[in-house]
Formats: structure tokens, C-alpha cells, sequence
């Protein structure tokens, strides 16, 4: 029986999926290009030499390959693949590129004739999205969604009316900021899951609304661990005149004519200046 290290393996950039929690959730082909390359492309070397570790596969060259990487460290990789070497790159977590440095380095590969293959596995996205209990039939991936909140709404609006389920990652922190933002841009209603911790221990999966997500972890404080936000597709709503004053009468109770113009516009659609004018005559 051949072990790790002897498997044979062709000159080449390596795509290597690794597992997103549970360090078992690595294919066997993974683990033997892992064992047969001169060097892994990685984003902490820490996290892969825990991991290689655990698999008993012992280091190879680990080069430091992440977002702050510099055309240097990219070109140092290319000079070694042209020169018949055997290179993986990994991300800390899931699958190469999902939201993860590599795409310029495979572009430039390619671009020079190299041989790139992938080898799939654990990916957070797809994880989530199977345990949502949502639509998977068509679905869009927002990666990180931006910090700022003007930014973030921004980006949500250009997904409103996208047709499918929509997929964001998020980190703990961040977490009641955006629920409120897609609440408020995607609508109350919109069905979604929140997941965290994907494959660990304390794996949580939590289905609601939009606005009970909110709500919840609003009062619970932000959670700990990797989190992913599912969201179902929403209801294409046609709004009359009578339903856009009765919301507007319904936020003025308690915001400015200004932000309560703004949230009906981002509700419904119309433009902000016409929101704008139908709440001063509503205030009036």
C-alpha cells in the first residue's frame, strides 16, 4: 500500500480544500498532495502546520500567501511552478478563493501556461446553505458583506430583488448590525438562518425572520464563532399609495421626517425625494 509521501504528482499549482472546524473533513486526495508537494502556499502557517500535524504529514515549505501578500510573494510561486515544482495553496479554513486570497495567482498561472487543478471539499457556503432549510435551486453569494453601515445597505439594495437565496458571511461583532440593515432593506419577512461554528462542537443553526433574527440577538449579544447568514428569496410586493402612508404614520410616531422617509424608500422602492414629500404633508 502506498503511503502519503510516495504518491506520485505532476508539476502544478494545487487547489486544496481543508477542512472548515472538524479536522477530519479532508479527502484522502487532499492529504496526499499535501504530503507530495515541495511547498504550501497558505495564509497562516500555524493554522496548516496544526493541521499537517494532525494528519501526521510532515511540512513542507510553507510560504505565507494572504490578502497583505505583495506581487513578490505571487511571483516567487510562479518562478517555482515554472521551474517543475509542486505547489498548494490553502486557505485556513474551506475552499481556496471562496472569499480567500488566490485568484491573481491562478489567473497568472494559467496566463503562463501552468498546470492548475482544483480539488474540492469543505466549504462553508454550501454547509450553510444545505442546513438553512432554504432554496437552493438558485442562489447568490455575497462574501463579506462591508463594515460600514451606508456601504453594507448599499450593497443589500443592489441584492433586493435579485431572484434566489442569498448567502453572506459575517463575523460575531458585526452580526446585529447587519441583521438590522437587511431587516430594513430586504424586509422584516424575508425567511433566513444564521449558522455558526459549522462542522464543531456548538454547531448552531437558527431559521426565523429577518426580523426575529434581529430581535434576538439584539437581546442575546453577539455570538462567538464563524457565521454564515442564509436568505430566502423574497416576495416580489407591490406597494399602493395607501400602504406606503400608512408605514410612514407608523415611523413617524417615533423617527424624524427624515429617517422615516428614508426607511419607506428602502422598503418599497420609490425614490427618496417622493418618501421625503409625502411624509412633511403626512407630518403637517
Amino acid at each position: 500500500m502506498k503511503t502519503l509521501a510516495s504518491v506520485p504528482l505532476s508539476p502544478g499549482l494545487y487547489l486544496v480544500s481543508t477542512p472548515i472546524g472538524n479536522l477530519r473533513d479532508i479527502t484522502l486526495r487532499a492529504l496526499e498532495v499535501l504530503a507530495a508537494v515541495d511547498a504550501i502556499a497558505c495564509e497562516d502557517t500555524r493554522m496548516t502546520g496544526k493541521l499537517l500535524e494532525a494528519h501526521g504529514i510532515k511540512a513542507p515549505r510553507l510560504i505565507v500567501y494572504n490578502d497583505h501578500s505583495a506581487d513578490r510573494e505571487r511571483t516567487g510561486i510562479l518562478d517555482m511552478l515554472a521551474q517543475g515544482k509542486r505547489v498548494a495553496l490553502v486557505s485556513d479554513a474551506g475552499t481556496p478563493l471562496i472569499s480567500d486570497p488566490g485568484y491573481k495567482l491562478v489567473r497568472d498561472a494559467q496566463d503562463l501556461g501552468l498546470n492548475v487543478t482544483s480539488l474540492p471539499g469543505a466549504n462553508a457556503l454550501l454547509t450553510a446553505l444545505q442546513l438553512s432549510a432554504l432554496p437552493t435551486d438558485r442562489f447568490s453569494f455575497l462574501g463579506f458583506l462591508p463594515a460600514k453601515e451606508k456601504a453594507r445597505q448599499d450593497v443589500l439594495k443592489e441584492w433586493r430583488d435579485v431572484p434566489g437565496t442569498l448567502v453572506a458571511y459575517e463575523t460575531g461583532p458585526r452580526l446585529i448590525d447587519s441583521l438590522s440593515d437587511m431587516t430594513r432593506v430586504l424586509g422584516p419577512d424575508r425567511p433566513a438562518a444564521v449558522t455558526r461554528e459549522l462542522t464543531k462542537m456548538y454547531e448552531e443553526v437558527r431559521r426565523d425572520t429577518l426580523a426575529n433574527l434581529a430581535a434576538y440577538y439584539a437581546q442575546e449579544g453577539e455570538p462567538r464563532g464563524e457565521i454564515v447568514i442564509v436568505i430566502g428569496p423574497g416576495e416580489k410586493k407591490t406597494f399602493t399609495e395607501e400602504d406606503i402612508q400608512s408605514r410612514l404614520r407608523e415611523l413617524l410616531a417615533d423617527l424624524s421626517v427624515r429617517d422615516a422617509a428614508a426607511q419607506v424608500a428602502d422598503e418599497t422602492g420609490i425614490a427618496r425625494k417622493e418618501a421625503y414629500d409625502l411624509a412633511l404633508r403626512l407630518k403637517d
